[in-house]
């Protein structure tokens, strides 16, 4: 496997931003996605969610590798969001929030974040989603469903992203009618899995103030150097035809899984697997040529 840093940008126009980054698909770093006049800086801490939310119940998530035969990991438990907050903040742990939506909760919150949109105007801005974790936690690798763009801005502690363009995801083995890979890119055997080690792709590391652009479709794979969290806000694709494979996506291909998968549970999740290794090997050949 291969990684090349992502490069870093700051004080961009939104004409060169589309040209050069949204139109042409290319992972980048932006310093100044998040305006540092932004009363979050001031306002956001732990003890401060405690205060205004602290009770609410929240979704908690484990490793995603103990739900591959799910589109989406269900969740392994419910606590507060104070005591999910004194946890991470006490000691390593792979649990993590996933699509928290603390700002719906919470809509106030919303005025706390000032956007520089360097698309000029295509960001979704009234749909932000959070992501809290631990030391130590991490996805599973995967691209989103809908098929967005996506800035995810990092607030507290640094995460780790490893970035593939989509036309990787033979050799990531990735499930046939799933958006993720059964492969886990830091832990699994290239002997099991030797597609790994001709994947090509980026690595970033994003701390307080920085946010990532990932192009509709990537691949990422997203380590928590740190326990921390991050917003997350959306634009759509460039293309008609990237709109219509994330509505498919959403609207038939995860409902036809889940089907085939409560008809015939253990063998539907078999034949997954085979087509994804063998679409692999096909791509490894591809690769030796």
């Amino acid at each position: 496997m291969k990684l090349k840093p992502v490069k870093s940008i700051s004080g961009i126009s939104p004409e060169e931003f589309n040209k050069e980054y949204l139109k042409n698909g290319h992972p980048v770093l932006i310093k100044d996605f998040i305006r540092s006049d932004s009363p979050c800086w001031q306002k956001w801490s732990y003890d401060y969610f405690k205060e205004i939310a602290g009770n609410e119940m929240v979704d908690i998530y484990g490793r995603e590798e103990d739900s591959q035969n799910h589109a989406a990991s269900p969740p392994v438990g419910r606590m507060t969001f104070g005591e999910y907050l004194d946890l991470i903040s006490s000691k390593p742990t792979e649990l993590r929030l996933f699509l928290f939506n603390l700002i719906k909760l919470r809509p106030e919150l919303k005025n706390d974040v000032l956007f520089n949109d360097v698309t000029g105007g295509k960001v979704l801005q009234w749909l932000p989603y959070m992501f809290f974790g631990g030391e130590g936690s991490a996805t599973r690798n995967h691209f989103d469903i809908d098929m967005s763009h996506v800035f995810i801005s990092q607030f507290q502690g640094a995460k780790r992203i490893w970035l593939f363009p989509n036309d990787q995801s033979d050799l990531m083995y990735k499930l046939p009618y799933n958006f993720h890979s059964i492969a886990n890119l830091k832990s699994s055997s290239i002997d099991e899995y030797p597609g790994l080690k001709y994947l090509d792709g980026y690595e970033a590391v994003i701390n307080p103030g920085e946010t990532l652009y990932m192009p509709a479709g990537w691949w990422h794979y997203i380590q928590y150097e740190t326990e921390g969290y991050s917003i997350s806000v959306r634009a759509l694709a460039n293309s008609v035809s990237e709109k219509v494979k994330g509505a498919r996506n959403l609207f038939v291909t995860r409902h036809f899984d889940d089907t085939m998968r409560k008809i015939f549970n253990q063998k539907w999740f078999d034949y997954k697997i085979k087509t994804a290794k063998k679409r692999a090997e096909r791509g490894i050949q591809k690769r030796r040529k």
